[in-house]
């Protein structure tokens, strides 16, 4: 006897950070790198590895990301009827970022590892500890937390450890006794805060909330069966939503973040020559091969000057808070950027920039020269042409730059 699986369809709904949106129709045993993969496709992205599928709690102003290997169905399932849940489809260049550079995710005073290695850390070994089912680095440090029924906070002492999240009733006591149980990673999810001093009155903006997936929470005032957190600074909320991540999918975010190479090993993408490239006029209805010099130097000079629309890093008149939100959305790391107008100083750009897990804004100037126009970040010292030049050159020399230029914010309609 034959027996044939027949896997239903559903159409699930998906938005990107203009809040367009585009309803697909899916398999119901769709992943989210699936559903990354299919949007990647139909919108002829590049793809990076770095396409994200988030979860959006609009009510609790809450989101996270699914991981790769996660059933849609299963995150869709746990929303109830009424609440504005919604999944978005964006960058982030974070995802797997801490198994390149732990370093800069697990800082030495929030880390301790078991007695055994008389509680020294060795970075080299950080992650592995993370990911081996017998050993677990502890993480702890002050959080402050939402008294549950009530709007203030107040400022704890917790503890991560294997079996779960914990609050001492005993300043830094860390002793059993002392220790009061918070949460299972095994059924909860941890999230990131999008605005913790505007919604729920956090001291600080750097809000994570660890919540049970299955309870579904209908508005900002009811917060059963989530727990709201906040840290004094990014550095100390990314570490601790990055060790809840790795305590609930241990191995199974290191498979996620090795996959794609391993796909790319197998199928190695075809190379092109410069020298096989000719210029193409694409102006009129029909593309056509340029073979007059001087006309593609003519071509050239137009493309130049239409190079915002064809650069996906410059992003125009985008104000300086939704240049922040943008990068913080993308992924704190070294060198996620963009490019946009000054809001303050017109026929001038601005290029933001994310550094140690704060965004800096310089300023790049135009420049006259004997009447030619010259652009540049360093009051003239190093001198481009365009734009195009100027982020060329950083992305290769870090100059006056905190960092060189590596991930640009990308923004697509889906």
């Amino acid at each position: 006897m034959v027996v044939y699986s027949v896997l239903l369809l559903q159409v699930i709904k998906v938005y990107n950070e203009d809040n367009t949106s585009r309803a697909v129709e899916v398999p119901s045993d769709i992943t989210a790198r699936d559903v990354c993969q299919l949007f990647v496709l139909k919108n002829h992205c590049i793809d990076d590895h770095s396409w994200t599928l988030f979860e959006h709690l609009s009510h609790l102003g809450i989101e996270r990301i699914i991981e790769d290997h996660e059933s849609v169905m299963e995150v869709l399932s746990g929303w109830g009827l009424d609440t504005d849940s919604r999944l978005y489809f964006r960058k982030n260049y974070a995802k797997y970022e801490f198994f390149r550079t732990p370093l800069d995710f697990f800082p030495d005073h929030m880390v301790s590892i078991s007695s055994e290695t008389n509680g020294m850390v060795d970075h080299s070994q950080l992650i592995q500890t993370f990911l081996n089912s017998s050993t677990c680095p502890e993480i702890h440090g002050h959080l402050h937390a939402k008294e549950q029924s009530r709007k203030s906070w107040k400022k704890f002492y917790f503890v991560l450890r294997r079996s779960g999240l914990y609050v001492s009733n005993k300043g830094t006591s860390k002793e059993p006794r002392h220790l009061q149980f918070i949460a299972d990673f095994s059924d909860s999810d941890v999230y990131t805060v999008l605005s913790a001093k505007k919604l729920h009155g956090a001291p600080t903006d750097y809000g994570l909330c660890v919540k049970v997936p299955s309870l579904s929470i209908k508005s900002p005032n009811c917060t059963k069966g989530a727990r709201l957190l906040c840290a004094d600074d990014e550095q100390t909320r990314t570490c601790w939503i990055t060790a809840m991540r790795l305590l609930k999918f241990g191995m199974q975010l290191y498979q996620n973040f090795i996959q794609p190479h391993q796909k790319q090993k197998a199928s190695p993408m075809r190379s092109i020559s410069e020298n096989s490239l000719v210029a193409m006029d694409f102006s009129g209805q029909k593309s056509r091969v340029i073979e007059n010099p001087s006309e593609a130097l003519s071509v050239a000079v137009e493309e130049g000057l239409s190079w915002r629309v064809n650069h996906a890093w410059f992003h125009g008149k985008l104000s300086r808070d939704e240049a922040q939100r943008l990068i913080t959305q993308q992924g704190l790391i070294d060198g996620v950027f963009l490019l946009r107008d000054s809001q303050s100083n017109p026929k001038t750009f601005v290029l933001s920039l994310c550094h140690m897990q704060k965004i800096k804004h310089f300023q790049i100037l135009p420049m006259d020269d004997e009447g030619e126009v010259f652009y540049s970040l360093d009051d003239g010292r190093t001198r481009f042409t365009d734009l195009i030049q100027l982020v060329e050159f950083y992305q290769l020399n870090r100059g006056v730059l905190p960092c060189k230029l590596k991930h640009h914010c990308a923004r697509i309609t889906l």
